[in-house]
């Protein structure tokens, strides 16, 4: 069975192995991070757009089958409710910024307008059109609008959804399916037995195609997040993570503090040992600062040597006892053995004058450049104050 799994997980899946934590995150959206709710959040949202901008060019110009095909006045009520449809894409197909604080439930929900348009268009035609079939044509198309939720559950598999949630979208559009259907009677199984297996089988589709992109988005992103040496966020990634944090903080009035960190005496490490031994220093450092973290902070290799750690809701007299802590419990040794040490800069979002994370980052970055000036192995403070870390 294991073989069958992993043959599955490497051809079928996606480019990459899946073990069982990674499947209950497809199969639920529980336990997803932040940034990759945002990502999906961006790609859902930007599909959302493209298809209601064709959608809103596409379904008025159909109106001429329908003017060919059916008597006038119900032509022209099906013309009415298609208008009516173009709108709702048009509002849909409108630029927009994604939300700040809740990106995903905005864009779960511009998905589920979507989707339910096409159903709903078809439940309010649905009277109209069953006493159009005189001709052979009109029968035809008559059933082609019958097709419509169907036709939506097998849109969903564009989109990068969990199990759970392809079936959360799609139970209102069967629904909604039936009711049209049926048409105030009954369901017949014998009568309305194939839609609801042709609705099973796309339903089936879309979310064995929504976990399998799920997969392979978060595999793409996790890998273009991290540093491959050290493990900590790149520094695009950390400039996404403190420009939603910043505003965030800001928005609840919380602090948002920043410790600038550079490895003292870095290059000295490069020329005397080689370029491996100083990736394995920043291996240690990012691996012994990642252990003084918590989960709701993050840390970022700004370039090199530099790294930054964002500590959310964190005062600064909390961040120099942290500080003090990981120099107590070493930074790591250097070939030699001498200790591994760090110059550090600190700064707070809540500081005169700082209104963007770029400012905080700069801030951080003098307070650093200040540490090195008065000694090394030390941490400057917002206030200005030198402290030595050295036990």
């Amino acid at each position: 069975m294991t073989p069958l799994w992993q043959s599955i997980s490497r051809h079928i899946v996606a480019p990459s192995q899946l073990n069982a934590s990674q499947l209950l995150t497809l199969l639920t959206p529980a336990g997803r991070s932040l940034h990759l709710q945002r990502h999906a959040a961006t790609v859902i949202l930007a599909r959302v757009q493209l298809i209601a901008a064709l959608f809103a060019v596409l379904v008025p110009l159909c109106s001429i089958v329908d003017l060919l095909v059916f008597p006038a006045g119900l032509a022209w009520q099906l013309v009415l409710l298609r208008l009516l449809s173009a709108l709702l894409f048009v509002a849909l197909a409108w630029p927009r910024e994604l939300s700040t604080t809740h990106p995903y439930r905005q864009a779960l929900l511009h998905l589920l307008g979507l989707l339910m348009i096409p159903p709903l268009f078809h439940l309010l035609a649905a009277d109209a059109l069953l006493g159009a079939g005189a001709t052979q044509a009109q029968r035809l198309v008559t059933q082609l609008y019958a097709y419509l939720p169907t036709i939506v559950l097998g849109g969903l598999a564009i989109f990068p959804l969990t199990a759970l949630e392809t079936l959360g979208l799609a139970l209102p559009v069967i629904a909604t399916g039936l009711l049209g259907a049926t048409s105030g009677q009954s369901l017949n199984l014998e009568q309305h037995g194939g839609t609801l297996w042709f609705m099973t089988m796309m339903l089936g589709v879309a979310v064995f195609s929504g976990m399998s992109q799920c997969h392979y988005m978060a595999t793409l992103v996790l890998k273009a997040m991290h540093d491959p040496l050290t493990g900590a966020f790149t520094r695009q990634s950390g400039e996404e993570a403190l420009n939603l944090l910043f505003r965030l903080n800001a928005m609840a009035d919380k602090p948002l503090t920043l410790a600038f960190f550079d490895l003292d005496h870095f290059k000295s490490i490069n020329d005397t040992w080689g370029h491996e031994a100083g990736d394995r220093c920043l291996q240690t450092l990012a691996d012994r600062i990642r252990q003084g973290l918590r989960r709701s902070d993050l840390l970022v290799r700004w370039g090199g040597e530099e790294f930054i750690a964002l500590l959310p809701d964190t005062p600064c007299a909390n961040v120099e006892i942290l500080l003090r802590r990981l120099r107590a419990s070493s930074l790591g040794s250097r070939p030699d053995g001498t200790p591994l040490t760090a110059s550090i800069g600190i700064a707070d979002s809540r500081e005169d004058g700082i209104t963007a994370w770029e400012q905080l980052v700069q801030r951080a970055d003098q307070r650093m450049y200040a540490a090195k000036a008065l000694g090394r192995d030390g941490v400057v403070t917002p206030t200005g104050d030198y402290l030595p870390l050295a036990p």
